[in-house]
């Protein structure tokens, strides 16, 4: 005998997650290309260089600002390399977007505001801020909804239109006391 109560919370939860994963495309192709306030470009750099080196730098914000995969495979190399890995991050292509599904696990909200884009040669370096809401869960705390904001800076490597390496160092410390989770004795 067939259990309709059963198929239809089955229709209803494929439909649910159908329009969960709709919603979540659609934010990520909603959201505003990351514009950097300003962009600094030494004279030496030949202007298609330059703007490759433009167009893989923004390809990685705007992954960081949506978490859109597209953009993160458009921008990382094979070979991609974190210099400055916290453990627990994978390395290699993997990395970025563990990091980026683990903290919009705890911050959905994110986004990212680039402040200065510099390119010099093969090297592009970014300082950003990040804000959204602690809504989520970051490792056992659980977020109330408040405010976080905090800055970094990363340094890019970029050979043939992708990012071969990173540098970054961000502010754990103001983010870590937003979140609640540390304090500064005073």
């Amino acid at each position: 005998m067939l259990d309709l109560d059963r198929s239809r919370r089955a229709l209803l939860l494929v439909a649910a997650v159908s329009a969960m994963i709709t919603l979540d495309a659609a934010s990520a192709l909603a959201a505003e290309p990351v514009r950097p306030e300003e962009i600094i470009v030494a004279d030496s750099i030949p202007p298609a260089e330059r703007d490759a080196e433009l167009d893989t730098a923004r390809a990685f914000y705007d992954f960081l600002n949506t978490g859109d995969v597209a953009f993160l495979e458009r921008a990382i190399a094979d070979d991609f390399t974190d210099h400055t890995l916290p453990p627990g991050r994978p390395q290699g292509r993997e990395g970025p977007l563990f990091a980026s599904r683990a903290f919009r696990g705890a911050v959905p909200d994110l986004t990212v505001t680039v402040h200065k884009m510099i390119v010099a040669g093969p090297f592009v370096t970014v300082h950003m801020s990040f804000a959204g809401h602690f809504t989520g869960m970051f490792g056992a705390v659980r977020g109330d909804g408040q405010p976080v904001s905090f800055i970094a800076t990363d340094l890019l490597k970029i050979r043939d239109g992708r990012i071969t390496d990173n540098w970054h160092i961000e502010d754990n410390l103001t983010l870590l006391q937003q979140m609640g989770i540390a304090t500064v004795k005073k």
